[in-house]
Protein backbone atom coordinates (compact mmCIF):
# COMPACT_ATOMS: atom_id res chain seq x y z
CA UNK A 1 0.00 0.00 0.00
CA UNK A 2 1.37 3.15 -0.64
CA UNK A 3 2.58 5.37 2.31
CA UNK A 4 -0.30 7.97 2.25
CA UNK A 5 -2.60 5.22 2.16
CA UNK A 6 -0.70 3.62 4.96
CA UNK A 7 -1.13 7.05 6.59
CA UNK A 8 -4.93 7.29 6.14
CA UNK A 9 -5.37 4.20 7.45
CA UNK A 10 -3.11 4.60 10.61
CA UNK A 11 -5.54 7.83 11.78
CA UNK A 12 -8.42 6.01 10.81
CA UNK A 13 -7.26 3.72 12.92
CA UNK A 14 -6.35 6.12 16.10
CA UNK A 15 -10.15 7.32 15.94
CA UNK A 16 -11.55 4.31 15.83
CA UNK A 17 -9.12 3.28 19.46
CA UNK A 18 -10.05 6.48 21.07
CA UNK A 19 -13.65 6.42 20.14
CA UNK A 20 -13.48 2.56 21.93
CA UNK A 21 -12.13 4.02 24.96
CA UNK A 22 -14.31 7.21 25.18
CA UNK A 23 -17.85 5.95 24.00
CA UNK A 24 -17.12 1.54 24.31
CA UNK A 25 -15.21 1.88 27.71
CA UNK A 26 -12.58 -0.37 26.26
CA UNK A 27 -9.02 -0.12 28.09
CA UNK A 28 -6.71 1.30 25.73
CA UNK A 29 -4.78 -1.68 25.48
CA UNK A 30 -7.85 -3.87 24.54
CA UNK A 31 -8.85 -1.28 22.06
CA UNK A 32 -5.01 -1.08 20.02
CA UNK A 33 -4.91 -4.95 20.20
CA UNK A 34 -8.36 -5.18 18.47
CA UNK A 35 -7.22 -2.31 15.93
CA UNK A 36 -2.83 -2.92 15.16
CA UNK A 37 -3.56 -6.03 13.19
CA UNK A 38 -4.49 -4.00 10.08
CA UNK A 39 -1.91 -1.74 10.61
CA UNK A 40 1.57 -2.34 8.47
CA UNK A 41 4.61 -2.90 11.43
CA UNK A 42 6.01 -0.01 10.36
CA UNK A 43 3.47 2.57 11.95
CA UNK A 44 2.41 1.09 14.64
CA UNK A 45 4.99 3.25 16.94
CA UNK A 46 2.94 5.90 15.14
CA UNK A 47 -0.86 4.75 15.85
CA UNK A 48 0.41 4.76 19.70
CA UNK A 49 1.70 8.02 19.97
CA UNK A 50 -1.57 9.68 18.28
CA UNK A 51 -3.25 7.23 20.54
CA UNK A 52 -2.18 7.99 23.91
CA UNK A 53 -1.52 11.53 23.19
CA UNK A 54 -4.73 12.02 22.12
CA UNK A 55 -6.23 10.47 25.32
CA UNK A 56 -3.49 12.50 27.56
CA UNK A 57 -4.99 15.86 26.07
CA UNK A 58 -8.50 14.99 24.93
CA UNK A 59 -10.08 18.06 27.89
CA UNK A 60 -8.04 20.50 25.66
CA UNK A 61 -7.89 19.02 22.01
CA UNK A 62 -12.11 18.70 22.51
CA UNK A 63 -12.17 22.07 23.41
CA UNK A 64 -10.22 22.81 20.73
CA UNK A 65 -12.12 21.35 18.40
CA UNK A 66 -15.40 22.36 19.47
CA UNK A 67 -14.16 26.26 18.83
CA UNK A 68 -14.30 25.43 15.04
CA UNK A 69 -17.97 23.45 15.29
CA UNK A 70 -21.46 24.34 15.77
CA UNK A 71 -22.65 20.76 16.78
CA UNK A 72 -20.22 17.80 17.11
CA UNK A 73 -20.70 14.63 15.52
CA UNK A 74 -22.57 12.09 18.03
CA UNK A 75 -24.52 9.17 17.56
CA UNK A 76 -23.59 6.97 14.41
CA UNK A 77 -20.81 10.18 13.34
CA UNK A 78 -19.12 10.24 17.40
CA UNK A 79 -15.95 8.88 15.75
CA UNK A 80 -15.23 11.83 13.43
CA UNK A 81 -15.37 13.78 16.81
CA UNK A 82 -12.37 11.47 17.96
CA UNK A 83 -10.48 11.80 14.25
CA UNK A 84 -10.66 15.50 14.68
CA UNK A 85 -9.20 14.97 18.11
CA UNK A 86 -6.25 13.77 16.41
CA UNK A 87 -5.67 15.39 13.92
CA UNK A 88 -5.78 18.63 16.39
CA UNK A 89 -3.33 16.78 17.98
CA UNK A 90 -0.53 16.14 15.21
CA UNK A 91 -1.06 19.45 14.68
CA UNK A 92 -0.09 20.90 18.15
CA UNK A 93 2.10 18.35 19.58
CA UNK A 94 3.83 16.27 17.18
CA UNK A 95 6.45 17.13 14.67
CA UNK A 96 4.52 15.97 11.64
CA UNK A 97 4.20 18.31 8.83
CA UNK A 98 0.95 19.87 8.69
CA UNK A 99 -0.59 19.29 5.36
CA UNK A 100 0.55 15.65 5.92
CA UNK A 101 -1.30 16.18 9.34
CA UNK A 102 -4.31 17.48 7.40
CA UNK A 103 -4.64 15.91 4.27
CA UNK A 104 -4.14 12.07 5.98
CA UNK A 105 -7.08 12.91 8.30
CA UNK A 106 -9.73 13.88 5.83
CA UNK A 107 -8.52 11.07 3.69
CA UNK A 108 -9.32 9.26 7.05
CA UNK A 109 -13.06 10.18 7.29
CA UNK A 110 -13.50 8.54 3.34
CA UNK A 111 -11.77 4.99 5.26
CA UNK A 112 -13.88 5.34 8.25
CA UNK A 113 -16.79 5.49 6.13
CA UNK A 114 -17.51 8.88 6.43
CA UNK A 115 -16.88 10.63 3.24
CA UNK A 116 -19.87 13.38 3.84
CA UNK A 117 -17.75 14.47 7.16
CA UNK A 118 -14.59 14.74 4.84
CA UNK A 119 -14.99 18.71 3.97
CA UNK A 120 -15.79 19.08 7.70
CA UNK A 121 -12.54 17.45 8.88
CA UNK A 122 -11.01 19.89 6.27
CA UNK A 123 -12.73 22.92 7.20
CA UNK A 124 -11.84 22.36 11.25
CA UNK A 125 -8.07 21.62 10.71
CA UNK A 126 -7.60 24.06 8.40
CA UNK A 127 -9.55 26.88 10.22
CA UNK A 128 -7.12 26.16 13.44
CA UNK A 129 -4.10 26.18 10.99
CA UNK A 130 -5.31 29.18 9.87
CA UNK A 131 -6.90 31.48 12.81
CA UNK A 132 -5.35 29.01 16.03
CA UNK A 133 -6.82 28.40 19.18
CA UNK A 134 -8.94 30.92 21.15
CA UNK A 135 -7.48 31.58 24.70
CA UNK A 136 -9.45 28.64 26.95
CA UNK A 137 -11.82 29.55 29.54
CA UNK A 138 -10.37 30.49 33.09
CA UNK A 139 -11.86 28.21 36.18
CA UNK A 140 -12.28 25.48 34.22
CA UNK A 141 -9.44 22.85 36.00
CA UNK A 142 -10.03 19.94 32.93
CA UNK A 143 -9.16 21.56 30.30
CA UNK A 144 -6.15 23.35 32.81
CA UNK A 145 -4.79 20.18 33.50
CA UNK A 146 -6.43 17.47 31.10
CA UNK A 147 -7.86 15.34 34.11
CA UNK A 148 -11.67 14.67 34.87
CA UNK A 149 -12.49 17.27 37.81
CA UNK A 150 -13.03 14.88 40.40
CA UNK A 151 -9.43 13.23 40.03
CA UNK A 152 -8.06 16.90 40.84
CA UNK A 153 -10.49 17.15 43.80
CA UNK A 154 -9.44 14.17 45.06
CA UNK A 155 -5.55 14.93 43.94
CA UNK A 156 -5.64 18.55 45.40
CA UNK A 157 -7.06 17.41 49.00
CA UNK A 158 -4.98 13.96 49.53
CA UNK A 159 -2.12 16.07 48.39
CA UNK A 160 -2.19 19.95 48.86
CA UNK A 161 1.22 20.20 48.50
CA UNK A 162 1.81 18.39 45.60
CA UNK A 163 -1.46 17.77 43.30
CA UNK A 164 -0.10 20.10 40.84
CA UNK A 165 2.96 18.26 40.13
CA UNK A 166 0.75 14.83 39.99
CA UNK A 167 -1.29 16.32 37.03
CA UNK A 168 1.81 17.81 35.64
CA UNK A 169 3.68 14.55 35.39
CA UNK A 170 0.58 12.20 34.37
CA UNK A 171 0.72 14.35 31.18
CA UNK A 172 4.26 13.16 30.43
CA UNK A 173 5.64 10.17 28.74
CA UNK A 174 6.47 7.90 30.94
CA UNK A 175 10.41 6.34 30.46
CA UNK A 176 10.92 2.80 29.53
CA UNK A 177 12.80 1.48 32.55
CA UNK A 178 14.38 -2.44 32.86
CA UNK A 179 14.92 -4.47 35.52
CA UNK A 180 18.46 -6.72 34.92
CA UNK A 181 17.78 -10.06 36.09
CA UNK A 182 21.02 -10.41 39.04
CA UNK A 183 21.16 -13.85 38.24
CA UNK A 184 22.21 -13.56 34.28
CA UNK A 185 24.34 -10.04 34.42
CA UNK A 186 25.02 -6.93 36.27
CA UNK A 187 23.27 -3.57 35.39
CA UNK A 188 26.62 -1.75 34.25
CA UNK A 189 27.52 -5.01 32.19
CA UNK A 190 24.23 -4.82 30.00
CA UNK A 191 24.85 -1.42 29.75
CA UNK A 192 27.76 -2.02 27.84
CA UNK A 193 25.81 -4.60 25.92
CA UNK A 194 23.22 -1.84 24.91
CA UNK A 195 25.98 0.41 23.75
CA UNK A 196 27.40 -2.65 21.67
CA UNK A 197 23.57 -3.53 19.97
CA UNK A 198 23.31 0.32 18.61
CA UNK A 199 26.93 0.54 17.97
CA UNK A 200 27.04 4.16 19.59
CA UNK A 201 27.99 5.54 22.97
CA UNK A 202 24.75 4.34 25.11
CA UNK A 203 22.44 7.28 25.45
CA UNK A 204 20.67 4.99 28.58
CA UNK A 205 21.55 6.11 32.15
CA UNK A 206 21.64 3.54 35.18
CA UNK A 207 19.32 4.87 38.24
CA UNK A 208 22.02 3.53 40.84
CA UNK A 209 21.53 6.21 42.79
CA UNK A 210 18.04 5.87 43.79
CA UNK A 211 19.31 2.37 44.97
CA UNK A 212 17.93 -0.02 42.72
CA UNK A 213 21.33 -1.50 41.80
CA UNK A 214 19.53 -3.38 38.69
CA UNK A 215 17.07 -0.96 37.02
CA UNK A 216 18.18 0.89 33.86
CA UNK A 217 16.40 4.06 32.76
CA UNK A 218 16.07 4.35 29.06
CA UNK A 219 16.70 8.09 27.19
CA UNK A 220 14.33 6.75 24.62
CA UNK A 221 12.14 3.55 24.21
CA UNK A 222 13.32 0.03 22.52
CA UNK A 223 11.00 -2.84 20.87
CA UNK A 224 10.92 -5.31 23.55
CA UNK A 225 11.59 -8.14 21.52
CA UNK A 226 15.06 -5.97 20.40
CA UNK A 227 16.62 -5.92 23.76
CA UNK A 228 19.35 -7.69 24.31
CA UNK A 229 18.70 -10.48 26.73
CA UNK A 230 15.24 -10.74 26.69
CA UNK A 231 14.05 -13.99 25.13
CA UNK A 232 16.50 -15.37 27.65
CA UNK A 233 15.68 -13.49 30.78
CA UNK A 234 18.37 -11.53 31.29
CA UNK A 235 16.33 -8.42 31.17
CA UNK A 236 12.93 -7.67 31.81
CA UNK A 237 10.46 -4.24 31.75
CA UNK A 238 9.51 -2.78 34.31
CA UNK A 239 9.04 0.79 36.21
CA UNK A 240 11.47 0.84 39.10
CA UNK A 241 8.80 2.20 41.95
CA UNK A 242 7.70 -1.57 41.07
CA UNK A 243 11.37 -2.87 41.48
CA UNK A 244 11.45 -1.53 45.32
CA UNK A 245 8.71 -4.35 46.27
CA UNK A 246 10.90 -7.31 46.06
CA UNK A 247 14.08 -6.68 47.77
CA UNK A 248 11.76 -5.00 50.52
CA UNK A 249 9.30 -7.94 51.43
CA UNK A 250 12.79 -9.79 51.30
CA UNK A 251 15.15 -8.19 53.49
CA UNK A 252 15.98 -10.55 56.18
CA UNK A 253 15.11 -13.26 53.46
CA UNK A 254 11.72 -15.44 53.13
CA UNK A 255 11.51 -19.53 52.68
CA UNK A 256 7.50 -19.63 51.88
CA UNK A 257 6.04 -16.33 50.02
CA UNK A 258 2.97 -15.62 48.42
CA UNK A 259 2.65 -13.24 45.63
CA UNK A 260 -1.14 -12.22 45.51
CA UNK A 261 -2.52 -10.24 42.35
CA UNK A 262 0.51 -11.38 40.98
CA UNK A 263 -0.27 -11.13 37.14
CA UNK A 264 1.42 -10.52 34.70
CA UNK A 265 4.69 -12.00 36.98
CA UNK A 266 7.34 -8.90 37.07
CA UNK A 267 7.38 -9.42 40.92
CA UNK A 268 6.91 -12.66 41.08
CA UNK A 269 10.11 -13.04 38.97
CA UNK A 270 11.92 -10.32 40.97
CA UNK A 271 11.05 -11.97 44.15
CA UNK A 272 12.22 -15.41 42.39
CA UNK A 273 15.69 -13.62 41.76
CA UNK A 274 16.22 -12.72 45.13
CA UNK A 275 14.84 -15.13 46.99
CA UNK A 276 17.11 -17.42 49.16
CA UNK A 277 17.88 -21.01 48.02
CA UNK A 278 15.21 -23.32 48.57
CA UNK A 279 12.62 -20.84 49.02
CA UNK A 280 9.28 -21.71 47.35
CA UNK A 281 7.28 -19.04 45.43
CA UNK A 282 3.03 -19.25 45.24
CA UNK A 283 2.21 -16.90 42.72
CA UNK A 284 -1.77 -15.81 42.67
CA UNK A 285 -4.19 -14.23 40.11
CA UNK A 286 -7.95 -14.78 39.90
CA UNK A 287 -7.96 -14.75 35.99
CA UNK A 288 -6.85 -18.01 34.35
CA UNK A 289 -5.56 -15.92 31.33
CA UNK A 290 -3.28 -13.28 33.24
CA UNK A 291 -2.06 -16.22 35.03
CA UNK A 292 -0.75 -17.97 31.92
CA UNK A 293 1.19 -14.90 31.54
CA UNK A 294 2.45 -15.50 34.45
CA UNK A 295 3.83 -19.02 33.48
CA UNK A 296 4.97 -17.60 30.33
CA UNK A 297 7.17 -14.78 31.89
CA UNK A 298 8.66 -17.18 34.45
CA UNK A 299 9.77 -19.30 31.59
CA UNK A 300 11.37 -17.08 29.51
CA UNK A 301 13.19 -15.97 32.97
CA UNK A 302 13.82 -19.66 33.41
CA UNK A 303 12.63 -18.91 37.20
CA UNK A 304 10.36 -21.17 39.50
CA UNK A 305 7.26 -20.56 41.25
CA UNK A 306 3.96 -22.22 41.80
CA UNK A 307 0.95 -20.34 39.89
CA UNK A 308 -2.24 -20.93 41.33
CA UNK A 309 -5.94 -18.91 40.38
CA UNK A 310 -7.72 -17.91 42.52
CA UNK A 311 -9.58 -15.38 44.38
CA UNK A 312 -7.31 -13.75 47.13
CA UNK A 313 -9.98 -12.59 48.99
CA UNK A 314 -10.58 -16.47 49.61
CA UNK A 315 -7.85 -18.62 50.81
CA UNK A 316 -10.39 -21.46 51.03
CA UNK A 317 -10.78 -22.36 47.89
CA UNK A 318 -6.75 -22.64 46.85
CA UNK A 319 -4.73 -22.46 50.03
CA UNK A 320 -2.58 -25.63 51.64
CA UNK A 321 -2.88 -24.81 55.58
CA UNK A 322 0.99 -23.91 55.49
CA UNK A 323 1.53 -20.35 56.89
CA UNK A 324 3.55 -17.91 54.75
CA UNK A 325 6.59 -15.80 55.92
CA UNK A 326 6.18 -13.20 53.25
CA UNK A 327 3.56 -12.01 51.56
CA UNK A 328 2.99 -9.64 49.01
CA UNK A 329 -0.53 -7.56 48.44
CA UNK A 330 -0.49 -5.64 45.18
CA UNK A 331 -3.24 -5.12 45.47
CA UNK A 332 -6.10 -3.80 42.47
CA UNK A 333 -6.56 -0.37 42.92
CA UNK A 334 -7.74 2.53 40.54
CA UNK A 335 -3.96 2.98 38.85
CA UNK A 336 -4.03 6.56 39.36
CA UNK A 337 -0.33 6.15 40.17
CA UNK A 338 0.38 5.08 36.70
CA UNK A 339 -1.60 7.72 34.34
CA UNK A 340 1.33 8.87 32.30
CA UNK A 341 1.37 4.95 31.71
CA UNK A 342 -2.07 4.37 31.14
CA UNK A 343 -3.91 7.66 29.66
CA UNK A 344 -6.84 5.95 29.49
CA UNK A 345 -7.55 5.46 33.21
CA UNK A 346 -8.10 9.02 33.59
CA UNK A 347 -11.65 8.50 30.91
CA UNK A 348 -12.24 5.02 32.57
CA UNK A 349 -11.91 5.56 36.30
CA UNK A 350 -15.26 7.07 38.02
CA UNK A 351 -15.05 8.55 41.71
CA UNK A 352 -17.35 5.98 42.93
CA UNK A 353 -15.52 3.10 41.90
CA UNK A 354 -12.45 4.20 44.56
CA UNK A 355 -15.00 3.21 47.95
CA UNK A 356 -15.48 -0.09 46.17
CA UNK A 357 -11.71 -0.88 45.66
CA UNK A 358 -11.13 -0.01 49.06
CA UNK A 359 -13.70 -2.34 50.47
CA UNK A 360 -12.01 -5.16 47.99
CA UNK A 361 -8.40 -4.35 49.57
CA UNK A 362 -9.54 -4.29 52.84
CA UNK A 363 -11.48 -7.61 52.23
CA UNK A 364 -7.86 -9.25 50.95
CA UNK A 365 -5.75 -7.99 53.67
CA UNK A 366 -8.26 -9.03 55.82
CA UNK A 367 -8.36 -12.69 54.64
CA UNK A 368 -4.53 -13.29 53.72
CA UNK A 369 -3.37 -11.69 57.24
CA UNK A 370 -4.23 -15.68 59.07
CA UNK A 371 -1.75 -16.88 56.07
CA UNK A 372 1.01 -15.03 57.65
CA UNK A 373 3.05 -16.90 60.36
CA UNK A 374 4.30 -15.23 63.47
CA UNK A 375 6.98 -13.30 63.06
CA UNK A 376 6.31 -13.04 59.05
CA UNK A 377 5.91 -9.74 56.95
CA UNK A 378 3.10 -9.03 54.57
CA UNK A 379 4.12 -6.25 51.85
CA UNK A 380 0.94 -3.90 51.03
CA UNK A 381 1.31 -2.47 47.38
CA UNK A 382 -0.55 -0.41 45.23
CA UNK A 383 -0.29 1.93 41.86
CA UNK A 384 -2.26 4.71 43.25
CA UNK A 385 -2.10 8.17 45.02
CA UNK A 386 -5.18 8.26 46.47
CA UNK A 387 -5.12 8.01 50.19
CA UNK A 388 -8.93 6.24 50.58
CA UNK A 389 -6.88 3.11 48.81
CA UNK A 390 -3.80 3.59 50.75
CA UNK A 391 -2.90 4.72 54.62
CA UNK A 392 -7.01 4.74 54.67
CA UNK A 393 -6.98 0.56 54.12
CA UNK A 394 -4.08 -0.03 56.32
CA UNK A 395 -6.14 2.28 59.05
CA UNK A 396 -8.60 0.40 58.75
CA UNK A 397 -6.82 -2.96 58.50
CA UNK A 398 -4.53 -2.15 61.43
CA UNK A 399 -8.10 -0.95 63.75
CA UNK A 400 -8.34 -4.01 66.98
CA UNK A 401 -5.40 -6.35 65.51
CA UNK A 402 -2.82 -5.73 68.48
CA UNK A 403 -0.34 -8.30 66.52
CA UNK A 404 0.12 -5.78 63.82
CA UNK A 405 2.84 -3.65 63.90
CA UNK A 406 5.00 -1.34 61.19
CA UNK A 407 7.88 -3.39 60.10
CA UNK A 408 11.20 -1.97 61.13
CA UNK A 409 12.35 -3.89 57.34
CA UNK A 410 12.99 -0.30 55.38
CA UNK A 411 14.49 0.58 51.78
CA UNK A 412 17.62 1.67 51.70
CA UNK A 413 17.95 5.55 52.79
CA UNK A 414 18.01 6.75 48.73
CA UNK A 415 14.65 5.18 48.20
CA UNK A 416 13.08 6.04 51.18
CA UNK A 417 14.45 9.51 51.43
CA UNK A 418 12.58 9.71 47.19
CA UNK A 419 8.79 8.62 49.26
CA UNK A 420 6.44 11.03 51.62
CA UNK A 421 5.61 9.32 54.86
CA UNK A 422 2.11 9.15 55.40
CA UNK A 423 0.08 8.03 58.26
CA UNK A 424 0.98 4.46 57.73
CA UNK A 425 3.29 4.02 55.13
CA UNK A 426 5.14 5.59 51.97
CA UNK A 427 4.45 7.21 49.37
CA UNK A 428 6.02 7.26 45.91
CA UNK A 429 4.36 10.52 43.78
CA UNK A 430 4.21 9.65 39.78
CA UNK A 431 7.24 11.46 38.46
CA UNK A 432 9.91 11.39 41.18
CA UNK A 433 13.24 10.27 40.10
CA UNK A 434 11.22 9.55 37.25
CA UNK A 435 9.32 7.07 38.74
CA UNK A 436 5.88 5.79 38.96
CA UNK A 437 3.24 6.56 41.59
CA UNK A 438 3.22 3.70 44.69
CA UNK A 439 2.45 3.29 48.04
CA UNK A 440 3.87 0.99 49.94
CA UNK A 441 3.41 -0.78 53.85
CA UNK A 442 4.96 -3.28 55.40
CA UNK A 443 3.65 -5.35 58.19
CA UNK A 444 4.86 -7.78 60.43
CA UNK A 445 2.91 -9.81 63.03
CA UNK A 446 4.16 -10.58 66.76
CA UNK A 447 4.58 -13.28 67.73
Amino acid sequence: MPADGRGAGVRAAAAQVVDDVLRKGRSLDDALAGREGGIDERDRGLLRLLCYGTLRFYWRLSAQVAAYLKRAPAGRDAVIASLLAVGVYQLTDTRIGAHAAVSLTVEAARLLGRPRLAGLVNAVLRGFLRDGMPPPQSGDPDLTYNHPDWLIERLRRDWPDHWEGILEANNRQAPMWLRVNRRRESAADYLRRLAAARGKTPEETGEFQAGLDQAIRLAEPWPVEELPGFRDGTVSVQDAAAQVAAPWLLTDGGCRILDACAAPGGKTAHLAELAPAGASIVALDSNAERAAAITENLARMRLDATVRVGDASKPQDWWDSKPFDRILVDAPCSATGVIRRHPDIKHLRRDGDIAALAALQKAILDALWPLLAPGGRLLYVTCSVLRQENEAVIGAFRAGRPEVRESPALPNNNIRALMERSSAGYQLLPGQAAMDGFYFACMEKDT
